[in-house]
């Protein structure tokens, strides 16, 4: 017989979960939950449960994972939708990221709800985290009250991730004036977009992050023109920058517009870098529990909150958003093992 969790992403991994159509793996996880003899509450598509020895004199650990998933990978050889369990692996999409910590994270949260723990628990299963809507975990941060830290699950080999870059990606507009190309008249939008990038491939901020080293800035995109014979007098291109924390995102996005003459419009400035403290009692059970820690390439919804925190989970980050994505059920299960272990030994 199957531990009810892999039952659970199973149902998970059978039901489509689109980020911003979570509608039905909530109504499952709100199910589940009340079926193992919790209350949990829901914010449209987050669901959320509190321990039951909550003590207003503890710290409050919030539990995190998400349950929508992107749309399948150009190449599956199985039914996404079709949860097969192979050689030890749970097949289907999402099982990787982040069904495996998700069902990990409840399954720890089921086992130690009622048991007496340096900090209370907080179980919330967001959605939009693919996209970073503004209705998954940004929704939770204004609703919910009396974090003081986080565990973020996420596909990590069960590594612990102290650290990860924000993000930041700019539109950059070059303006200038059309003119006939055959009398050389004008102002070429283009010129002056090629002299900006060229500024951004070599530009340098005066601080420099002690943990994760210089911000870094890519142009990704560029756009220009509308037939041969006209000077262009606009062209736009597309910055991704990977911040750090040594300045804010609002800072990276000025020091790079003083750097430029091009109009710089950020998308958005809500996914920031962050790096667990180096005393905190999280990290210090980290440590004493000999798991390895790693600056993570990747961004979670762990940039979207405003208390300390870490990620780690089971699974591997290089099977995300893959074809014929899986994870291995021994990952589950040491996953939650190490979870408890982490929890009980937090020294507030």
């Amino acid at each position: 017989m199957m531990p009810r969790y892999i039952t659970l992403l199973q149902q998970l991994i059978s039901t489509e979960s689109f980020s911003r159509s979570e509608q039905a793996t909530a109504d499952i996880l709100v199910g589940y939950l009340l079926e193992n003899g919790v209350m949990p509450q829901r914010y449209a598509n987050n669901v959320i449960v509190r321990g039951r020895q909550f003590d207003p004199a503890k710290p409050t650990l919030m539990l995190n994972s998400h349950h929508d998933t992107v749309k399948p990978a150009v190449g599956y050889t199985r039914d996404p939708f079709t949860p097969t369990i192979e050689s030890g692996r749970v097949y289907g999409l999402g099982s990787n990221d982040a069904g495996g910590s998700l069902v990990a994270l409840t399954e720890t949260f089921l086992r130690l709800e009622d048991t007496e723990l340096p900090v209370n628990l907080l179980l919330a299963l967001s959605a939009e985290e693919e996209v970073s809507g503004i209705n998954g975990m940004r929704l939770l941060v204004n609703e919910l009250e009396h974090i003081d830290m986080a565990i973020v699950g996420e596909p990590t080999q069960l590594k612990c991730a102290i650290g990860e870059r924000g993000l930041v990606v700019l539109d950059c507009i070059a303006t200038g004036k059309s003119g006939h190309a055959a009398h050389h008249e004008g102002i070429n939008a283009l010129y002056k977009a090629i002299d900006d990038i060229n500024k951004l491939r070599t530009l340098t901020f005066p601080v420099t992050s002690t943990l994760m080293g210089p911000v870094n800035i890519n142009v990704t995109g560029i756009q220009a023109g509308t037939q041969h014979n006209v000077i262009p007098d606009r062209c736009t291109f597309m910055v991704d920058i990977r911040t750090t924390d040594a300045y804010t995102n609002e800072q990276t996005v000025e020091l790079i517009q003083q750097a430029i003459s091009s109009e710089a419009i950020p998308r958005s400035t809500h996914i920031r870098a962050w790096a667990t403290p180096d005393n905190h009692p999280l990290l210090n059970a980290v440590r004493a529990a000999g798991i390895e820690t790693f600056l993570s390439p990747t961004t979670s919804d762990r940039a979207l909150m405003s208390w300390p925190g870490i990620k780690i989970g089971p699974g591997d980050s290089a099977r995300s958003h893959s074809a014929d994505e899986y994870i291995y059920l021994d990952e589950i299960e040491q996953g939650i093992q190490t979870y408890i272990n982490i929890i009980k030994n937090i020294n507030i």
